[in-house]
C-alpha cells in the first residue's frame, strides 16, 4: 500500500522497509502492519491533538511531571511550544508504560521506539502468524473466562504495584493470542499516586473487564477486585506476590460528619485559647 505521510520519514531512515496494510484506526491513533527487515511489526501513528477524539485528556495528564522546568511552564500556559511538548509527553507516556510494565511481568507488546509520533512495536500474532484478535471478538467457555479474568486481574495488580493504572482498559484494549490476554493502548496511563482520578479509573478498568468476562462466567459479576486492590494499595500492603481473592467488605463504621465538625471546632477553639494565653503572657511581660 501507499506509505502514509507520517511513516515516510521512518522509511527514509531505514527503520521501516514496507507498509503492508492498515490494521485499525481508533480515537487516538491509526495502526499499520509494517515490515522492518525480516520482522513484521506494527506502527502506531498518533493522531494530532486537534484530530484526536479521546475525551477528558486533562484527567489523564494530571500528575505527569516534566523534568524540564521550561517545558513544564510552557505546558501549563498552553503555548504552542507547550502544546507540542504536551503532545510529546502523551506519546512518550505509552512507551514508558510499555517498558515499565513489561519489566513488571505484564504481557504488553514489545516497543522498539517512538519516532516523530510513530511508535514501532511488536505485532501480536497467534501461532499461525495471524494478527491476534481483540478480546471483544473472542468467545470462550466458562472455565477459560475465569482463568483469563484472573490473569487480567493479576496484570492490573502488577500495574498498580508499579504505580500505573491503564485508565482505558476494556475488551477493546486487550488482544488474545495462544498464550492469553495482552494489554495494549497505554498513552493515557496514569500515575496511581499522583492522579486524583486514579481510584475511579482503576474501578472502571476492572469493572469493564469483569463485565465482559462475566458474559461467559456469570459468577465473576460479584467480585470486587478493584476495591480490594485499592484498599491494599492505600495501606502500602499490595505486592506482586499478594494473592487476590476478589472479596471486599466495606467498613461498617460510617463517617459521622457532625462529630467530625465538632472536633474541628473544638481544635480551633483550643488553638485560639492557646494564642490568647500567649498574648496575655506577652502583655504581662511588657507591663513589667
Amino acid at each position: 500500500m501507499k506509505v502514509p505521510k507520517r511513516i515516510q520519514p521512518l522509511v527514509d531512515d531505514g527503520l521501516v522497509d514496507e507498509v503492508i496494510s492498515q490494521l485499525m484506526s481508533g480515537k487516538e491513533a491509526t495502526v499499520y502492519m509494517v515490515r522492518c527487515g525480516d520482522e513484521i511489526r506494527c506502527a502506531k501513528v498518533y493522531k494530532e491533538a486537534i484530530k484526536r477524539s479521546f475525551k477528558k485528556a486533562a484527567q489523564y495528564q494530571e500528575g505527569r511531571k516534566s523534568r524540564n522546568s521550561r517545558r513544564a511552564r510552557a505546558m501549563e500556559k498552553g503555548s504552542k511550544y507547550g502544546r507540542e511538548q504536551q503532545e510529546s509527553a502523551w506519546q512518550s507516556a505509552e512507551v514508558d508504560a510499555l517498558y515499565k510494565l513489561a519489566e513488571a511481568g505484564v504481557r504488553v507488546p514489545q516497543p522498539f521506539g517512538c519516532f516523530d509520533g510513530v511508535l514501532l512495536m511488536e505485532l501480536v500474532t497467534d501461532d499461525d502468524g495471524d494478527v491476534a484478535p481483540r478480546l471483544n471478538d473472542v468467545i470462550m467457555p466458562n472455565e477459560q473466562a475465569k482463568e483469563d479474568h484472573a490473569l487480567v486481574m493479576h496484570y492490573v495488580k502488577l500495574m498498580l504495584c508499579s504505580g500505573v493504572i491503564h485508565g482505558d482498559l476494556s475488551e477493546f484494549n486487550v488482544l488474545v493470542d495462544d498464550y492469553g490476554p495482552v494489554i495494549i493502548d497505554l498513552p493515557q496511563a496514569v500515575d496511581a499516586s499522583a492522579n486524583n482520578n486514579a481510584k475511579a479509573m482503576l474501578i472502571r478498568d476492572v469493572n469493564n473487564m469483569t463485565n465482559y468476562y462475566s458474559q461467559f462466567s456469570p459468577e465473576l459479576k460479584h467480585s470486587r477486585y478493584a476495591e480490594e486492590m485499592w484498599a491494599l494499595f492505600e495501606r502500602g500492603e499490595l505486592t506482586p506476590e499478594y494473592q487476590l481473592t476478589g472479596l471486599f467488605k466495606e467498613s461498617a463504621v460510617s463517617a459521622d460528619v457532625d462529630t467530625v465538625l465538632e472536633e474541628i471546632k473544638a481544635a480551633f477553639a483550643q488553638e485560639q485559647a492557646r494564642l490568647e494565653r500567649i498574648n496575655e503572657a506577652n502583655t504581662i511581660e511588657d507591663n513589667y
